[in-house]
């Protein structure tokens, strides 16, 4: 396994991302999980990346079940706050970064995930409620309690990390970018305020900042498992991604087919391809590589055993740049 340095943390240069495990997507089973992210601690992956409103709660408690009988000082657990939800049938989510509301959800967290600490708290989405000084205030008093070792941003302005970084040290910026969506301006339906790679990957460099970039393969795109059409039902999160649905979809898909292509020619799995175009940039953190099997897992862990040319990673580039993709 290849490892990234986040601070004083060496993380795996693939993580596992556990949105699939929290429940939403299509065919995952709670013990199917665990044997994954027990699969993945064996094939040397130790950065898994959750979040409280995944599954509303279910993939927290899914990963600490998981882990309950490892080493805790060798994994590198990254969950987030901000995106609270109602105790009513509803459970609604909402924005909400205030210091009450943070307190209360690393206590939550904490609880579901068994354990004492987390190793990097990332405030999920912006609250426009709340002052960033204030969140920043109550993550920095988290730290000092011990409860959290670093600070996360994700789906943060530059301006608004310059503000979080006035009132406390930031290790990472998380954002979509992948492949296909270099410098993509919505995620699903939301607004995006930066631009991965025109933007807040200089900026990451210029911080000592690691980018984590989610949707590495596009919620299972750059697999090339997809077909054109009838992916999902209507249980699955994906459905509501503009981009893998209707005409919007058409771009992607065929772009993808040209990627296929070039990856079958060149004797290795688009996966990997896609993955290692992510790993090879300095300023990119552990890929946070979305799994729920122990096939996707080992797949994952093998797409770093070795290293593609920079010739075939600049096709790659290169064919995506002719689609215009966002």
């Amino acid at each position: 396994m290849k490892f990234k340095q986040i601070k004083d943390l060496s993380a795996s240069a693939v993580g596992f991302g556990c949105w699939a495990i929290g429940g939403t997507w299509n065919n995952v089973t709670d013990d199917e999980s665990v044997r994954a992210i027990r699969a993945a601690i064996d094939a040397g992956i130790n950065f898994f990346d959750v979040a409280p409103v995944y599954g509303k709660g279910h993939a927290e408690t899914v990963l600490g079940k998981a882990l309950q009988h490892e080493k805790r000082h060798e994994i590198i657990i990254a969950t987030k706050c901000g995106l609270p939800w109602s105790q009513d049938e509803r459970k609604k989510t909402r924005k909400d970064l205030s210091r009450a509301s943070i307190f209360k959800e690393i206590d939550d967290s904490l609880m579901r995930l068994k354990t004492d600490y987390i190793d990097l708290y990332q405030v999920h989405w912006p609250d426009p409620n709340t002052p960033v000084s204030e969140t920043a205030a109550a993550l920095a008093e988290l730290k000092a309690q011990g409860k959290i070792r670093h600070v996360g941003v994700s789906n943060y302005s530059l301006e608004m990390t310059r503000d979080m970084m006035a009132g406390t040290e930031v290790a990472t910026f998380q954002g979509l970018y992948n492949l296909l969506e270099q410098n993509p301006e919505h995620y699903h339906t939301i607004p995006l305020q930066y631009r991965a790679r025109d933007e807040a990957l200089p900026f990451c460099q210029e911080h000592d900042i690691k980018y984590l970039p989610y949707s590495p393969l596009m919620q299972g795109l750059l697999t090339g498992t997809l077909g054109r059409a009838g992916n999902w039902d209507e249980n699955d999160d994906r459905r509501n991604n503009p981009k893998l649905n209707g005409e919007a979809f058409e771009p992607y898909f065929n772009c993808v087919e040209e990627l296929k292509a070039l990856a079958a020619q060149a004797g290795v799995s688009l996966t990997h391809l896609a993955i290692q175009w992510l790993v090879a940039q300095d300023e990119i953190g552990p890929v946070i590589a979305g799994a729920h099997t122990v096939e996707q897992v080992r797949d994952n862990a093998a797409s770093v055993q070795t290293s593609f040319s920079t010739e075939l990673l600049s096709r790659a580039e290169a064919i995506v740049a002719r689609w215009h993709l966002q």
